[in-house]
């Protein structure tokens, strides 16, 4: 593993100009599909980024199992990280954010920030959970290019009732209704590979005892937990990576597409992104609907129409090869690409750079 030391989708309202959001957010739902992950998409991911990840011991779970899974298989060998031994703190601590802009300041090259909590949610209030997403809208605002990822804390054992889980679900709910990349570190710890719930776990993750009583598991250190925990992240992180890079779960062969589609239109982010010459755009329909898929400009005019038919229930990629409708090289710059399918339209950002 090398070492130095995620929800982006815009529905646009008929007449309005307003924007609503919906979010990526890598939970115990996207471990199932961590084995079709193309090997192709890895490789761009361990090319694409270089990673600034602020964690204590909790946050050091994710990197654990990044470990074990390369063990595995070296395929899954990370891209650059540079740790910091710092964390998000207690209730309205923002030191953190001086570091990440120092950081970024000098490493232009790095192109995602990551920060863990280490028990500060458990005793927080709203007004600093509130202090948290301000800051790291704020950083984001200010390196557009940048991704950021925000996360849940880890269980504490405190149940539904808990101060944990009410902060948790603000986060939730911020990140769903702002567009962001969640990291829901709760989640994964809160359900076995079977889907089922443990509300009142804690970190220890006593289910992850139980489960490797009678099925295969790993064998290492996981701070505060069971080794299986940490390798269940490992794969929510590459499943987190590989949909913000485009990488959509397509169905095998002996799968009933009946449980395998989607409950609703999902469009997900180009791949690569930003990119030079083209790009590819995945989406997926739980029906037969018409579809328009176009690429716009920043005063919302159309550039290029993609695709305008019917099609079946499934999932699709088209490829921008940076051209208008004209079939003329446009310009670099930030553009979207909007699906239309009925009433509902979703739209996403990408930045073409030549």
């Amino acid at each position: 593993m090398k070492r130095i030391g995620l929800w982006l989708v815009f529905v646009f309202l008929a007449g309005t100009g307003s924007i609503s959001a919906a979010g990526i957010c890598a939970d115990h739902d996207g471990i199932a599909e961590f084995d079709q992950i193309e090997s192709s998409v890895i490789a761009e991911i361990q090319s694409g980024y270089r990673i600034y990840y602020g964690h204590t011991s909790h946050g050091s779970q994710i990197i654990s199992g990044l470990e074990y899974l390369e063990g595995d298989n070296p395929l899954y060998d990370p891209p650059v990280f540079y740790e910091r031994s710092d964390d998000l703190g207690a209730t309205g601590d923002t030191t953190w954010v001086a570091d990440i802009r120092s950081w970024l300041a000098g490493h232009p090259d790095y192109n995602m920030v990551m920060m863990s909590w280490c028990g500060g949610v458990s005793d927080n209030t709203e007004a600093g959970i509130n202090t948290y997403l301000n800051k790291m809208d704020e950083l984001e605002s200010d390196y557009p290019t940048v991704t950021f990822v925000y996360m849940t804390g880890h269980l504490d054992g405190t149940g539904p009732d808990g101060i944990l889980y009410r902060n948790n679900n603000q986060i939730r709910n911020y990140c769903e209704a702002n567009a962001k990349v969640l990291y829901d570190f709760a989640d994964i710890e809160s359900y076995d590979p079977n889907g089922v719930h443990y509300p009142n776990e804690s970190d220890a993750c006593g289910w992850c005892t139980d489960w490797c009583l009678t099925h295969d598991c790993c064998d290492g250190y996981c701070a505060h937990s069971h080794c299986f925990n940490c390798y269940q992240k490992g794969k929510a992180w590459w499943w987190m990576m590989a949909t913000l890079e485009g990488w959509t779960f397509s169905l095998d062969a002996d799968d009933d597409p009946g449980d395998m589609l989607p409950e609703s239109v999902r469009l997900h982010q180009n791949y690569p992104n930003p990119f030079n010459p083209s790009t590819w755009i995945g989406y997926e329909l739980p029906t037969s609907l018409y579809v328009e898929l176009t690429v716009l400009n920043l005063l919302g005019q159309e550039v290029r129409t993609l695709v305008s038919q019917r099609q079946a229930a499934g999932a699709y990629r088209f490829e921008w090869d940076g051209r208008a409708n004209n079939d003329q090289p446009v310009a670099s710059g930030l553009y979207f690409y909007r699906l239309r399918t009925g009433d509902v339209a979703q739209t996403r950002k990408m930045l073409l750079l030549k």
